[in-house]
């Protein structure tokens, strides 16, 4: 599985953006994702989608502004990301295949995309 981000940019406080994530592969049985690294390097989950879409999971740091969606048959990955926070800058990164669905670590995805910056002033 090959995952390609893209939509990411530079946006003012209040704005919003819409990041995709382009599979390669089947990724209609795994559990997706997205993830973000700040510029002091830390990691966090902000989305996470279950297999059949029923359920979407968010930190409570995201405050209702992010929603997560799929398109099986495009097999794309998205991220409305609206109400965007100077804080909300980072690296963005789409993730399949974790074992239990969820925003924790990262790490238990199995496949990650190469990122998509995101900048917010």
């Amino acid at each position: 599985v090959q995952l390609v981000e893209s939509g990411g940019g530079s946006v003012q406080t209040g704005g919003s953006l819409r990041l995709s994530c382009a599979a390669s592969g089947d990724t209609s049985s795994y559990c997706m994702g997205w993830f973000r690294q700040t510029p002091e390097n830390e990691r966090e989950g902000v989305a996470a989608i279950s297999v059949d879409d029923s359920i979407t999971y968010y930190p409570d740091s995201i405050e209702g502004r992010f929603t997560i969606s799929r398109d099986g048959a495009k097999n794309t990955l998205y991220l409305q990301m609206n109400n965007l926070k100077p804080e909300d800058t980072g690296m963005y990164y789409c993730a399949a295949d974790r074992p239990v669905c969820g925003v924790g670590s990262a790490y238990d995805f199995t496949y990650f995309g190469q990122g998509t910056q995101v900048t917010v002033s």
